[in-house]
């Protein structure tokens, strides 16, 4: 337990210095909103990775699509590379920077209500932020309440307040260069952290082979795998189509977050574009990649813990925090880290977007 505080501690610590080391960046809204627009590859490719990938990601999709769909869900994880990242970065990366700039405009609905010359497509788009943006917040606090439950037995309450109290603070502080340094350092914590645990995981059920072979001889339900033997271990899982819809779903989404199109807003120039496309594509493929194959593995961990009491139905975001919970205590502490690093850098990320839309667009 005294480990596990003192990586915790280390990591607000160091969150709140990197606020105050980017507050000379917040001299002005344009500074404080979108860094200047002077923002490097590196820097916006892991703020568009760590905003894309958090413990709703890591603890409530792997968990859910895992036990659905096996070793398949790994396709999911590819395709939030390929279409979420990739193609997202190509398509829409200079288009955006180039016209946002020329309209000098820092916000999503400020950009359409320039765009199309009408200021109630800017209130609407505004409104439209803001609002959704709340359940989308409200899912990432519950992942994270999940683990911190498992790790510290902390309550839920208490758990969303530090969370808030901790991305207000750097985020007022330092404004996006804050929010995106920090991205860069939780980044890098979640590229070991998804890696370690992995590894930690599969030897823990007898190595990569054995866990298959296990994963293999799990009898089929036939309302689940429609018969098929060693359905989730096969290359599509049990359903390819519900699948293909998910790859979708999760992959185009993200094409019109506010907060990951907004990355394109602030990076530095076209050059630094075609760098970031890199990056993030590959970030995307270790986290988001690992992540769903890690949960795939999610049935070797069925137990009483993981159902629902009164119903008997499967409660998925309790998949992984269970997985998680056989690990030793260091690999607990870097998970909690993991997964703490992920949810902090999606929440600045929304809290910067939904405040800058409600002050310079409605207010």
């Amino acid at each position: 337990m005294g480990l596990k505080i003192l990586l915790l501690i280390v990591f607000f610590a160091v969150m709140v210095g990197v606020g105050l080391y980017s507050r000379r960046h917040t001299g002005s809204v344009d500074g404080f909103v979108l860094g200047g627009r002077n923002v490097g590859p590196w820097l916006t490719a892991f703020a568009y990775g760590t905003s894309y990938f958090s413990a709703v990601v890591f603890v409530g999709y792997a968990g859910q699509f895992g036990w659905k769909y096996g070793l398949a869900s790994t396709w999911i994880g590819l395709g939030n590379a390929i279409i979420g990242s990739l193609l997202a970065w190509v398509v829409l990366g200079r288009r955006t920077k180039v016209m946002t700039q020329h309209l000098q405009s820092k916000t999503m609905p400020e950009f359409f209500g320039q765009r199309f010359n009408s200021e109630a497509l800017k209130i609407v788009a505004s409104l439209i932020v803001f609002i959704f943006l709340i359940p989308y917040t409200a899912s990432v606090y519950n992942g994270l309440s999940r683990l911190f439950g498992m790790a510290f037995n902390i309550s839920y309450s208490v758990c969303v307040i530090v969370m808030a109290v901790f991305t207000a603070v750097y985020v007022i502080l330092g404004g996006y260069m804050a929010t995106a340094i920090n991205d860069f350092i939780q980044g890098i914590i979640m590229l070991f952290g998804i890696v370690a645990v992995i590894v930690a995981v599969l030897n823990g059920q007898g190595g990569f082979i054995t866990a298959i072979r296990t994963m293999a001889e799990i009898p089929s339900d036939v309302a689940v795998t429609q018969g098929q033997p060693g359905a989730f271990t096969s290359f599509f899982g049990p359903d390819p189509l519900n699948l293909l819809g998910v790859v979708i779903l999760t992959s185009l989404g993200t094409w019109g977050l506010p907060q990951m199109v907004g990355k394109f807003y602030a990076i530095r120039d076209e050059k630094a574009i075609q760098t970031g496309t890199i990056i993030s594509t590959l970030f995307a493929v270790v986290i988001s990649g690992g992540c769903y194959f890690l949960g795939g593995f999610g049935r070797l961990f069925d137990n009483p813990a993981i159902y629902n009491s009164e119903t008997g139905a499967v409660i998925y975001d309790s998949i992984i925090p269970y997985m998680l919970s056989t690990l030793p205590d260091i690999l607990i502490g870097i998970v909690v880290v993991l997964v703490l690093s992920a949810s902090m850098s999606t929440l600045s990320s929304l809290v910067l977007t939904s405040s800058s839309t409600m002050t310079l667009d409605l207010l």
